[in-house]
């Protein structure tokens, strides 16, 4: 499942059409993708609309686009629509030549001058979300600080952690309301350069340990975005990450093998020696 760096990326891949007005928009009705979602309200309102921007917050992205395409809304002083996507765990955005013609997974299209934005989900556990107004859409609002932001602190970071002191601390790191973007592999980084057992109660943690945890988050999350979040490079060959996936997997430090557990419901690496 995509994470917050790979989610970055994702949402710069719309931005070559950002200025551009949408002169059509394809959709499959219906669709899982689209639950909760008037796609003929979509449809209609994207129409004749220009992309002016788009933002990531955790795993959800949105594009704002902005126009007068719709007689019915009359004013539209700082009237905006806004575009949600959820990855899910197969879904991925991409462009294509403004002959594009969709295929069965390819469910949302919208058509410009010289290019089409398309949104592909294979598995459709991701989600499209639709708003059009004057204030931002409830599902954008800003909730949880993002982890590379000043608001996400050692106050919020602490008072969150205290709140779920019987589960792993493997559990806790995936809990998007504490830790927005994060998933299994991250998670998986953080606590191995931490030095922290991924099954140890979060209530069981030292005062160093947390310290630990703390500044592996902030540096895995600013680094990940410099890379993967940049132009979907690799983080540098010393991450755990490049033996994660490995069934004999290796500590890049140590050299030991790799332990495997489910935890949080994920499946989980660490080492035995870094880690205790």
């Amino acid at each position: 499942m995509p994470e917050l760096a790979e989610v970055e990326w994702f949402r710069k891949q719309w931005n070559v059409g950002l200025g551009e007005k949408i002169v059509a928009v394809q959709c499959h009705p219906g669709k899982y993708v689209f639950r909760g979602t008037n796609t003929d309200r979509m449809s209609e309102c994207l129409r004749g609309e220009t992309l002016i921007g788009s933002k990531r917050r955790g795993k959800q992205m949105a594009f704002r686009f902005s126009g007068d395409n719709s007689e019915m809304i009359g004013a539209r002083e700082n009237i905006r629509s806004w575009l949600g996507l959820h990855l899910g765990m197969t879904g991925r955005t991409h462009v294509e030549s403004k002959n594009f013609q969709p295929s069965k997974h390819d469910h949302l299209v919208l058509y410009q001058k010289d290019r089409a934005l398309v949104f592909t989900d294979a598995r459709q556990l991701g989600h499209v979300r639709f708003h059009h107004g004057k204030a931002e859409p409830r599902w954008w609002r800003k909730g949880t600080p993002e982890i590379n932001s000043q608001e996400f602190d050692r106050n919020f970071f602490d008072e969150f952690l205290d709140r779920h002191g019987k589960a792993p601390i493997k559990a806790v790191l995936l809990m998007q309301a504490g830790f927005p973007g994060i998933g299994n592999w991250m998670a998986d980084e953080i606590l191995w350069r931490a030095k922290v057992l991924p099954a140890k109660r979060t209530r069981r943690l030292s005062k160093l340990e947390r310290r630990s945890i703390f500044g592996a988050a902030k540096f895995v999350v600013k680094r990940s975005l410099e890379t993967l979040g940049k132009d979907f490079s690799d983080p540098p060959k010393n991450w755990l990450i490049h033996q994660k996936w490995k069934r004999d997997g290796i500590c890049p430090k140590h050299k030991t093998p790799l332990r495997h557990a489910t935890i949080g419901g994920r499946t989980t690496v660490w080492c035995a020696k870094c880690q205790r």
